[in-house]
């Protein structure tokens, strides 16, 4: 066997198998060859406008089986001898420590990582599963519908929806609220056109895809959120079919939150009262805005379809999950009998993890409004001090009033950005200042930065990125705008 030594065991030192023929890297990506420090991003000179630009692709193939734990066959007398749980135990602790390390250097990506479920740890020998409807019980007795349904009764309190008024559940992620939410608005008006901002999550777009829905991409203002002149526009090019829109509770790069209310009357005053339905993306700020004076209310007192929002960010659960609320009303166009299951079922998967209710339960009791409120104002109180202090070095940094979420320019050295594991697009990072980023997480980032920055740029060495166009001109600091 390829990659196990003597005993059955892998030897972790050895190359991994070769790939199997169909997946061959080399076959997918031809001729190419990528420098190791790359990690799967090609650069390539392209023309612009006449300008010399480096382009950054993802490269298909680049990052298949590049590591991996292997699965080796037992031997025959593993069991008296034990080696198997002996290998198993070192390679699971030496994975614990990987991930310590990279929590200590994680800040691009919204997850909350402090938490402690060490409570709920009785409950992992049940293979819990809430399949079918929330409200209605299945013949599959484990299950936690008694949490999901608790869950789903604060957050609809939270949104100012009645409990004979609303329908949800706990989903496996944010995409599968914003998948559930198009897809309810689609049933309502079948010929409906999907409207969504530029700055959009990714997964609004694969809903429109998957449901081969017609999409208008609308454009935004400099700071991420929707631009409903532009909107009104191209309302006005398409009078005569319904809008399905997408309002974005912060945008995924700079955190933007769209004004509801002046979408609302954009709808309205181009003519489509009662001929649109609104789904709310609050992934993240969704649980923030509630806590945030002067922010727009995301309440269904509005006319509004939906609301989505992820269990695994501000929430801090440790697995990914998410909750889904719409109006009862608009459910039946989806729902159906399933006998197999004794229940009805209006959800995009079938089983569902009934442990993330549980985990989500726990958090809501152990803190509760004014916990949540005390945390969104420490985020952003921290995420102040960090813009500050970015600009305060010369560093080109935006945030918006809303949010905790700070743009910045994006670092020269990819391997300072996988060590921070920063999203970047284009000539921008940002920082996702969670419930657990520390003061000093962030004075430890910024003093790395200050020290690598000065090896980037200098009088021989050439000047930062201009990022006067993803930040405005009062935010970039790349020499031609700090005047």
């Amino acid at each position: 066997m390829v990659g196990s030594v003597g005993n059955g065991l892998a030897n972790l030192a050895d190359k991994p198998a070769p790939l199997p023929e169909e997946l061959d890297p080399k076959k997918i990506i031809g001729s190419l060859v990528l420098e190791p420090e790359l990690n799967g991003i090609e650069e390539k000179e392209t023309e612009g406008d006449g300008i010399e630009k480096k382009k950054r692709e993802i490269v298909l193939g680049r990052n298949v089986h590049t590591s991996c734990f292997s699965i080796i066959e037992p031997e025959a007398d593993d069991e008296l001898t034990g080696e198997r749980e002996a290998y198993m135990a070192s390679v699971l602790a030496r994975y614990r420590r990987s991930l310590v390390e990279r929590t200590k250097h994680h800040l691009g990506y919204p997850y909350n990582l402090d938490f402690d479920y060490g409570a709920l740890s009785q409950l992992q020998h049940f293979s819990i599963n809430n399949l079918g409807d929330p409200f209605i019980e299945s013949n599959y007795g484990v299950h936690s519908r008694q949490f999901e349904v608790g869950v789903l009764d604060w957050f609809a309190r939270l949104w100012e929806l009645e409990k004979n008024e609303y329908w949800g559940y706990i989903t496996n992620c944010g995409t599968e609220g914003n998948l559930h939410g198009i897809l309810v608005g689609r049933e309502v008006f079948p010929d409906g056109i999907l409207y969504a901002s530029k700055e959009s999550h990714y997964s609004v777009f694969k809903a429109a895809r998957m449901y081969r829905m017609g999409c208008v991409k609308v454009e935004t203002l400099i700071s991420g959120e929707i631009d409903c002149t532009d909107f009104e526009k191209k309302l006005l090019q398409n009078k005569d079919k319904p809008a399905i829109i997408n309002v974005n509770i912060g945008t995924t790069v700079k955190g933007a939150v769209d004004d509801l209310d002046l979408v609302i009357k954009t709808l309205e005053d181009c003519g489509f009262k009662d001929r649109f339905y609104i789904h709310c993306d609050g992934a993240l700020f969704g649980l923030m805005m509630p806590f945030v004076k002067r922010a727009p209310k995301v309440s269904f007192k509005k006319p509004i379809g939906s609301v989505s929002v992820s269990g695994h960010k501000f929430v801090g659960c440790s697995m990914p999950c998410g909750v889904q609320i719409t109006r009862l009303e608009h459910i039946n166009a989806l729902s159906s009998n399933v006998e197999y299951l004794a229940s009805r079922d209006a959800t995009i998967m079938g089983s569902r993890n009934g442990h993330a209710p549980i985990f989500l339960w726990y958090t809501l009791n152990r803190k509760g409004y004014r916990g949540f409120q005390k945390e969104v104002q420490k985020c952003l109180r921290n995420a102040h001090y960090l813009k500050d202090r970015l600009k305060g070095a010369g560093i080109g940094a935006m945030l918006n009033e809303l949010s905790s979420t700070v743009v910045l320019e994006r670092p020269k050295d990819e391997e300072f950005v996988r060590r921070w594991q920063l999203a970047c697009e284009g000539n921008i990072a940002h920082v996702v200042v969670m419930p657990n980023v520390t003061i000093e997480k962030l004075d430890s980032f910024l003093s790395e930065l200050a020290q690598m920055r000065s090896g980037w740029y200098g009088e021989e060495k050439g000047k930062p990125p201009c990022i006067a166009k993803d930040v405005g001109t009062d935010n970039c600091l790349c020499g031609s705008h700090d005047k």
